[in-house]
């Protein structure tokens, strides 16, 4: 299986990687029948997510897509992180194998999980905004 420099630097050398203890929203998603399990922390200031850490539980992609995740969410809008997909987290790390892009989905879960954890937090139903969080189809197995 052949991984992008990208994706074996995310690995090797993953960015945003612990908890936030004061998280305005955290959120978990994966399962341990599968071997990945993603947990994602937020602060978010003025609709803002100024910070994101992970916990992963899993592969080698399942890290690079968690570290590529928090990049590319820390800065935005709440709604702009929202838009990201697991296939812009692929594109990010220059491709993933077909048999790892599960990983770049829950990474877009586990965003998505701290996200509706954050409006939970504010007295707001998130699933008007964030959607239904569905399981990992790799975990059907």
């Amino acid at each position: 299986m052949l991984y992008s420099e990208k994706v074996m630097d995310h690995f090797t050398n993953p960015r945003n990687v612990g908890e936030l203890p004061d998280a305005d929203g955290v959120g978990e998603v994966g399962n341990a029948k599968c071997g990945d399990i993603m947990k994602m922390f937020i602060k978010v200031e003025n609709g803002v997510i100024t910070d994101c850490k992970f916990k992963t539980f899993g592969c080698g992609a399942a890290v690079a897509t968690s570290s590529m995740a928090t990049e590319l969410i820390i800065g935005k809008k709440i709604e702009d992180a929202l838009k990201l997909t697991n296939k812009a987290v692929v594109e990010a790390l220059d491709g993933l194998p077909p048999v790892k892009v599960h990983c770049s989905v829950l990474a877009e879960q586990a965003i998505k999980s701290a996200i509706a954890d954050y409006y939970t937090r504010q007295g707001i139903d998130p699933t008007p905004i964030v959607g239904e969080i569905g399981d990992c189809e790799a975990c059907h197995v």
